[in-house]
This record gives structure tokens, sequence and C-alpha cells, in this order.
């Protein structure tokens, strides 16, 4: 399959070296960043989610209505909204914006504190139970022609369905990194997101999951997310890189507070504990893979930076995409600015080797 790229939008300006200005809601701020994307050739933006953050869906269809043929990627957590309901507000904005426009991150949840916020008390082990239930309601619902029953352990129907039908799949994407987040994504998601952790890690969590996924009788896609610090020269990406980590810290120590602070040393994820362990192992993996900023937070998040030129970048991301990711979600520091610049090199630089290795995959009768 070809490669999709996807970026990330918010409703207002901000990153962690940054800060964040304006209102929390910035109707326009988040129009342009949407277009930004799209010019730039993404095919999808992620809209995020936590507890205290602006309603996503609402945010994607401003994202939709203000672009026109950026996909969106929107987060939420199971448990708030039912699954039934969740398919049709799916299912609508596939049919008002138009079809393959819409997918869906599923996040279990790595904060017991920012969980209990919505007012969600479920352990891990439960939520994960709650996720697979979730999922396999939601998909039913947007694919069965006739009305069903369900009894589960979450979650009881009767009649359940949906007279608004999505005009092809709606991708579902799924994280995590414990033990049971693999049992779940393996059975039921279609694209698996993955942080951006050193090569030899990424190999093994990739034939993990696919193990997993083929005892289900399944194939399974993967995501990296990751963040690039691109410059014209390395030595400048570096001195970027050094920039943004003092940045980070002069915000820390002025606020103390603030999106990234939130539920700090709450974060019980597998996940944000291997990117730690990492950081703290070192902080350059690979040549350019980069945990100055993780360092500085809970783990959490996507925080790792690949930092270089474009091509070296380019060339670092495609590593990846060797090892069997076919989806990368990037973005910057900077976040509008990084995005326009992105499109001018890192991302036809990224597209063209992907089609290189696809065409050399072809030919050897071993594209996937």
């Amino acid at each position: 399959m070809s490669i999709q790229i996807l970026g990330m939008v918010s409703t207002a300006y901000g990153s962690e070296s940054a800060g964040w200005q304006g209102p929390v809601v910035d109707p326009g701020y988040l129009a342009d960043f949407a277009r930004a994307h799209e010019e730039a050739g993404f095919d999808r933006a992620l809209v995020a989610h936590s507890a205290t953050s602006p309603e996503g869906f609402a945010a994607a269809a401003h994202v939709l209505y203000n672009t026109e043929r950026l996909g969106v990627l929107i987060a939420q957590r199971p448990g708030f909204i039912q699954p039934t309901l969740t398919a049709r507000k799916l299912a609508t904005l596939d049919n008002l914006t138009g079809a393959g426009r819409v997918a869906i991150h599923h996040i279990t949840g790595g904060s017991d504190t920012d969980q209990r916020r919505d007012g969600d008390f479920a352990d891990k082990q439960a939520r994960y139970r709650r996720t697979a239930e979730f999922i396999e309601v939601l998909r039913r619902t947007l694919t069965s022609d006739e009305p069903f029953d369900h009894a589960g352990e979450f979650y009881r129907f009767e009649g359940a369905f949906s007279s608004v039908k999505p005009h092809g799949p709606v991708p579902i994407f799924f994280g995590g990194q414990s033990d049971d987040a693999i049992r779940v994504g393996g059975r039921w998601a279609d694209v698996y997101a993955l942080w951006g952790e050193p090569l030899a890690q990424t190999r093994e969590r990739i034939g993990l999951i696919r193990a997993e996924a083929a005892r289900h009788g399944r194939e399974i896609g993967f995501s990296l997310s990751v963040r690039p610090i691109v410059a014209e020269t390395e030595d400048a990406a570096w001195e970027q890189a050094d920039g943004i980590r003092r940045a980070f810290e002069d915000n820390l120590a002025r606020s103390g507070a603030g999106p990234w602070r939130i539920g700090r040393g709450d974060n019980t994820a597998v996940g944000a504990q291997r990117l730690k362990d990492e950081a703290d192992e070192k902080l350059v993996h690979d040549e350019r893979l980069w945990f100055g900023v993780t360092q500085l937070t809970d783990g959490g998040g996507n925080s790792t930076a690949l930092v270089g030129t474009p091509q070296q970048v380019a060339d670092a991301l495609l590593k990846y995409y060797d090892l069997g990711v076919r989806t990368f979600l990037i973005r910057g520091f900077d976040p509008v600015r990084d995005v326009r610049d992105w499109g001018r090199e890192l991302v036809p630089l990224l597209r063209a080797g992907a089609a290189a290795r696809e065409e050399a995959l072809v030919a050897a009768g071993q594209s996937r």
C-alpha cells in the first residue's frame, strides 16, 4: 500500500517550546492550520483528545469544512460515548464531507487522573476490555445491514442499527504497548500506532503485534509518530533542537504547568515508561532519533524527534518503512511554519522514497 502522511492540528497555537497563545478555541487559526496541512500534501490530521481539551468531533468538522481533500483522525476514549452513537457520528461526518475523510483513533487511557476528570474510575485492565468491546460494536454498527442485539461486559443493546452508513471503510487506529493493548489492537485495529522508538525496539513491537493479529487471521498496518526538526544543514538542525529544549525548560520554569504538564507523573502507560527508559539511557538513538524533549516530560505523548536535513530525516523515516510502517504522523514544535516547510521538501522526499521502495517490492513480488 502507498504511504499515508498525517499531521496534527490544534484549536490554538502552541507547543512545548513555543508555549500556548490566544484563546483555547481559535476558529481562524484551526482553519489556517488545516489548510496548511492540505497545501503541504498531508493525507490526514489528528485531532487529539484529553479530558480538558476542546471536543474532538466538533473540531474535526471545522477542519473538514475548511478543506477540500484533507482527512481527519479523531482521537477518542471508549467509555464516554456509546459505540452506536459514535458510529453514527462518524458515518454522518463521512456523508457530509466526502467519502474516506474520516478515521478514528481509540485511546484506552494511560493516566487514571485524566480518566477520572470525565468520571471514569475503571482500572486499566477493565478499560482495555471495554475498548475491545467498544470497537466490536462500533464496527458492527458501521457495517450491519440489519438491527442487531449485543450483550457484553460493558454494553448492552437491543435492535442497534444505524440508517446512515459511511461510503467506505472508516479506518480504526489504536495505540498502546502493554500486553493487554497488543491483544486488543491485534484483534481489532486496522492501524496500530507506535511512538518514535529506536529501530530495534520498533522491529520487536511490530513482530509481536503482527503475531497477535495473525492469531486472528488478520493483517494489520502500522503508524509511527515522531517530531521532525529540519534545517538546511545538520549542524543547524541540532542547534534548533537545542533551542527547542532550552525554550521548553524555560516554559516549565516560568509556569510549572501547561497542557504538557497535566497529569505529569501519573502516566502509567507502558509506552510512556519505555520512552522514559530510552531517554534515560541516552538522548540520541540511531544517529538522529532525539529524546531531548522526552526527557523533560513524563514520557507520554509524541515527543521524540528526528533531527537533520530534509533528506536525512526522510531517510531516517524510510528505515521505519522498511520495517513495515506505512503511516507517518509528523508534527512540529513551530506548528504551522513546520508544516509549510515540510511541504516543500520533507513530504515530497518521503513520498518519493516510499514509492521507490514500493516499486522494488512489487518487482520482487513482496508488496504488502
